[in-house]
Parts: structure tokens; C-alpha cells; sequence
């Protein structure tokens, strides 16, 4: 890649990382205020797919893909990793729910292996280890570890196989057609927990419902953009970026900032994941 390139890139990646975590907050914000975390899901599902699939460009020959079973499959982990990280942050600060989050790409590594038979490394192995191990520093198991942490690393897990589910599929359908169908699936199978009980849907509720939606439909189309153009290996470690992303919203959203420890797990996590990515970017 040329310098002008590399720097749009990392720019793009870096907007669309934070682009989530700004959707993630404006559905805190909702969740704060008495909706559920099952409408605030749905809602961000259905209006990205409505704002992304004019760019999608499906054809009406593949519309009877949306039925995959394996999709289908796909599209309920994704919508389980929201709900829980939704549920996650209303209790717990932002950075630590996306240090816990981060348990994503540990279980990714090691289910690809165990499921799609991809190869796993000593070096990337070891420093998977390291990264767990800044997840732990984060999420503090046996030392008074919460109910929102440990539904962080549910979202992390359920994630992290939405990931391996990706890599099965990727063959078989186009980037943009899996990130539509991801979202109108989500979307139809949240239909029946999404409208249980509401509360009186404000002005601002609609402005954090559009925020949340426009967060995420904004971070997933602009990564599309990215991986186009962009070999997976440069765009995989500035996915970390998130983590700061994560730390700089808590803050100006909820005045929020990590504690000396869990810092010092999210550094961990940072950089130990980075240089997997760089190892496996050398086949190592």
C-alpha cells in the first residue's frame, strides 16, 4: 500500500471501530432509560439494514439464501453477542465490557481449529494465552467478578463464533450479502422479544434509536469498505483500536475511566493480540 493509502485505512478502520462503540452507548443510554435490550437490538438491526441495502446490491435470485439454516445460525449469534453486551454495559463501565468483549478473537482462534481445521501456531497460541490473561486482569474471576462481566465474555464467546460462523460462509456468499443478511435475520428473529413492554418513545429516545443504528450500520459498512480494498492482515490489528475507542467514549459519554488494573489488562490485550495478528499475517 502507498503511505496515502495506508494512512486513509487506518483511518477508515479507526472511524469504524468507533462508529460501534459510539452505537453501544447510545443503546446504554436507551437501555438506562427502561427499554430492553431486546428492542434496542432490534431497532439497530432492522434500520441498518434498511440504510445498508441500497449499497448491497442483492439480486432477486438470492433472496432464498436468506433461509440458510447456516445464516440463519449465524444471524441468532450475532444477535445474542449484542443482547449481551448491551445487558453487559448497563452495569459496567465501558472499557471493561469491551476488555471482557475481547475474549472474541481467543475463542474464534481456537474453534476455527477445532471446527473449520484452520492451523494453530505456538507463537500466536502463546500470545492468544497472554491476551486471555489481560482478559482476566479485566474481568477479575474469583475476585468478586459481576453478573455484567461475565455476560461480557458471553458476548465475547457468542461473537467469536458469529466470527468462525463467517469464515464457514465466506466462500459461498459476497461480504456485502452476508452483512445484509446478518441484519435481517437479526432483525426477523428479535420481532418476537422486541415489543414486550416500552416505554413512551420520546424525541430523544428516536435521536439515541438513529444514533445506535447509525453507529452500527456505519462501523459494519465502512470495515466492508476497508476489506475490499485491504489485504486482512493489515485491517485485523487496528480492530484493537476499538479497545481505545471503548476507553475515549466511556469517558465522554458516561465519565467513566478504567482503574490502574484494568488498564493495565486492556494494554495487555492490545498488544498481545496485535502481534498474533502480525505472526499469523507471516504464517507464523
Amino acid at each position: 500500500m502507498t503511505t496515502t493509502t495506508s494512512w486513509r485505512t487506518i483511518l477508515m478502520i479507526c472511524a469504524s471501530t468507533t462508529l460501534v462503540v459510539i452505537g453501544d452507548a447510545a443503546g446504554t443510554k436507551l437501555t438506562a432509560a427502561g427499554f430492553s435490550q431486546t428492542f434496542v437490538a432490534w431497532a439497530r438491526f432492522a434500520l441498518a439494514a434498511i440504510l445498508i441495502a441500497p449499497f448491497c446490491g442483492v439480486r432477486l435470485a438470492e433472496t432464498p439464501k436468506f433461509f440458510d439454516w447456516r445464516l440463519i445460525l449465524r444471524g441468532a449469534l450475532i444477535s445474542a453477542a449484542v443482547i449481551c453486551i448491551l445487558q453487559a454495559l448497563r452495569t459496567e463501565p465501558m472499557a471493561n465490557v469491551f476488555g471482557g468483549f475481547f475474549v472474541s478473537p481467543i475463542v474464534s482462534y481456537f474453534l476455527s481449529a477445532l471446527v473449520l481445521k484452520e492451523r494453530i501456531t505456538l507463537p500466536r497460541t502463546l500470545l492468544l494465552l497472554v491476551s486471555f490473561a489481560g482478559v482476566l486482569i479485566v474481568v477479575r474471576p474469583g475476585f468478586g467478578m459481576s453478573a455484567g462481566m461475565l455476560t461480557a465474555l458471553l458476548a465475547g464467546a457468542l461473537h467469536g463464533s458469529y466470527l468462525v460462523a463467517t469464515r464457514w460462509l465466506a466462500g459461498g456468499y459476497r461480504p456485502r450479502f452476508l452483512l445484509l443478511s446478518q441484519l435481517v435475520i437479526g432483525g426477523v428473529l428479535l420481532i418476537p422479544f422486541a415489543f414486550a413492554a416500552l416505554p413512551p418513545i420520546t424525541g430523544w429516545a428516536v435521536l439515541f434509536l438513529v444514533i445506535s443504528s447509525l453507529g452500527s450500520a456505519g462501523g459494519n459498512m465502512l470495515l466492508v469498505l476497508v476489506n475490499r480494498v485491504t489485504p486482512a492482515g493489515v485491517v485485523a490489528p487496528l480492530i484493537y483500536f476499538q479497545l481505545v475507542a471503548a476507553v475515549g467514549v466511556g469517558w465522554v459519554a458516561f465519565g467513566q475511566w478504567p482503574d490502574l488494573i484494568s488498564l493495565t489488562g486492556l494494554t495487555i490485550i492490545a498488544v498481545a493480540g496485535v502481534s498474533s495478528v502480525w505472526f499469523a499475517g507471516r504464517g507464523r
